[in-house]
């Protein structure tokens, strides 16, 4: 038997990808971030993390100001060489246009991003991925954990504007009740009858 080529996007260029390159690579498969130059294919989803995700989703659209969007699954351009794709990200209401035919959002008009921890993925999720989104300055980073059972638990952050770091703010088992980035209470036991 023999092995398929791989196809043409599946080798670097020198230096590596760049945030461009994901619009101009057709045949990636769906969900690829890039990462310090590097393209990472996402694992399909696990039950937990979809529910999760609809959970909170649910939400934050129940909650958000006019002045701000909802949007899940998008990338965001952190800079030359980083577009992680947050689980559910919220951007300033300007940057989503009408059309709604962006691949992707640029880092300054996130104003918070949200990523469930993935088994395939913990180190990006826990490390990599809030590093990316701290420097770039997104002044808001949910972490969502599985926690006992399936019911999930939310570890809020907020950007320190002068180390451009994260510092945790709180922990959330059964409500996620905060007042930044706006007044928002969900019920995280709910996702028990999902």
């Amino acid at each position: 038997m023999t092995a398929e080529p791989l196809p043409a996007w599946a080798f670097p260029p020198p230096g590596g990808f760049t945030a461009d390159d994901l619009d101009r690579m057709p045949e990636l498969p769906p969900h690829t971030e890039l990462i310090d130059g590097s393209l990472v294919f996402v694992s399909p989803q696990k039950h937990f993390h979809s529910l999760a995700m609809y959970l909170l989703e649910k939400g934050l659209r129940a909650s958000v100001p006019e002045s701000l969007r909802v949007c899940r699954e998008m990338t965001i351009a952190l800079d030359k060489r980083n577009r992680p794709e947050p689980d559910i990200s919220i951007l300033r209401a300007e940057a989503v246009s009408a059309e709604a035919d962006e691949t992707g959002y640029d880092a300054a008009d996130a104003v918070l991003a949200v990523e469930v921890v993935a088994p395939e993925s913990e180190d990006r999720d826990r490390k990599r991925k809030p590093q990316l989104y701290a420097e770039a300055g997104i002044r808001h980073f949910w972490l969502v954990e599985k926690g006992e059972g399936r019911r999930p638990v939310v570890h809020v952050f907020e950007l320190d504007p002068v180390t451009r770091t994260y510092v945790p703010t709180n922990i959330h088992h059964d409500r996620l009740k905060v007042s930044v980035p706006f007044t928002l209470d969900i019920d995280l036991t709910e996702i028990d009858h999902l």
